[in-house]
């Protein structure tokens, strides 16, 4: 049940009419005017939220570093949270005091942050990712090649228009990715029969819905005020559409949405245990393996950079762990004392076999042979019946 936070740090002026504005909402304010994204946004108010709510709704003028301090902690302990999770509810509390309640605190800059493990990302070989592909159909699959096929990030691909894909050129135009920063991704030669067909069935749908209508489409920021019909133009409409509509509260258009996310996320958790693939598939997934090809087939690791859009080269380099430099260049010592077939051989087990094992696996007498322990007393000898 969702708490309806209603303080404000400015009082109100005698004399003045107008309510003033709630917590949350200047917030919300605060985060739109430096053009964070919704997922920020959304992200943001959910940790103050839970911050006040953690500390019996006080409001945060009265609370500083120990109650900050106290629910990280509760976090940690109780919740059992990642810490990336703990440093963005951090992130959205100084958010809170800087940037909205404007509070000059000096223990702010003295809160301690946790420090996030190294971790390697899930790489699919190529054989896995043909695995997993091959049990996809439909838009899922066109989707799921581009994601592995030109690096592209689950909702960068969710929000293709169709004029940012350029056929002529082998390129898409990813706009306002991670960052709010443009970038050129490549297309595969292998998806360009399926996404032709894609967006023709785009066409023919955009040309009914404009019969009946429809056919608007949200534009970003102020653009639909400068252009007010690109809204329905064939250009700026969604390469995966959604298949319902839905009307704008402000505008009163009835629009399309993009295909939701969880569509794809869940055709590709599918397709991965249809197909067997012995590790933890996501969308995200798709793009750590296309940076590790591309490093495999030998790949400048700046140009893996720009096409990732990665803003600092140190982020790319988690995935040199591919390049013969790490546990795969090197031979084992136990591989040396005599192969892997005396190892098999001497660690069987001694109880009986089931019916379905092949009689070249079993001994005369249907056991195992019992590992070669010279140091190890018979189990009918006086040695071994007084342990």
């Amino acid at each position: 049940m969702s708490v309806a936070v209603a303080w404000t740090a400015d009082r109100v002026c005698e004399g003045s009419s107008a309510p003033p504005p709630r917590l949350l909402d200047r917030v919300r304010a605060a985060v739109r005017a430096r053009h964070y994204s919704i997922r920020t946004e959304k992200a943001y108010v959910h940790w103050i939220r839970r911050y006040i709510v953690f500390h019996g709704k006080r409001h945060p003028e009265t609370l500083g570093a120990a109650e900050i301090e106290a629910f990280l902690s509760a976090l940690a302990v109780q919740g059992k949270v990642a810490a990336s999770t703990q440093n963005q509810a951090l992130a959205a509390l100084l958010f809170l005091y800087r940037e909205v309640l404007r509070m000059e605190l000096p223990w702010i800059d003295g809160i301690i942050r946790a420090k996030s493990p190294g971790r390697l990302p899930t790489v699919l070989s190529r054989d896995e990712v043909a695995l997993v592909l091959g049990q996809m159909r439909g838009v899922p699959l066109v989707m799921a090649t581009l994601l592995y096929g030109s690096g592209l990030r689950l909702l960068e691909c969710a929000r293709l228009r169709v004029k940012d894909v350029d056929f002529a050129r082998r390129q898409i135009v990813v706009r306002s990715g991670k960052g709010d920063r443009d970038r050129v991704a490549p297309l595969p030669m292998s998806v360009v029969p399926a996404l032709r067909t894609q967006l023709e069935s785009v066409g023919r749908q955009h040309a009914a819905d404009l019969a009946a209508g429809a056919g608007w489409v949200e534009l970003p920021f102020a653009l639909a005020t400068k252009l007010p019909n690109a809204g329905r133009e064939l250009a700026w409409q969604w390469v995966f559409p959604a298949s319902r509509q839905y009307v704008d509260r402000e505008t009163r258009q009835r629009r399309r949405h993009h295909l939701h996310e969880t569509v794809l996320q869940r055709a590709v958790r599918e397709a991965a245990i249809a197909a067997r693939v012995p590790k933890r598939v996501t969308c995200h997934t798709f793009r750590h393996s296309f940076a590790t090809h591309l490093l495999e087939d030998g790949y400048d690791i700046r140009t893996v950079q720009e096409l990732l859009g990665h803003k600092d080269v140190s982020t790319t380099m988690i995935y040199t762990h591919v390049l013969n430099l790490g546990p795969s260049a090197v031979r084992s010592p136990a591989d040396a004392l005599g192969g892997a077939a005396s190892v098999v051989d001497r660690a069987a087990p001694t109880w009986p076999l089931p019916g379905n094992v092949p009689d070249a696996l079993r001994g005369g007498d249907g056991f195992r042979r019992r590992p070669l322990l010279s140091n190890v007393p018979a189990a009918d000898t006086p040695e071994r019946k007084n342990r």
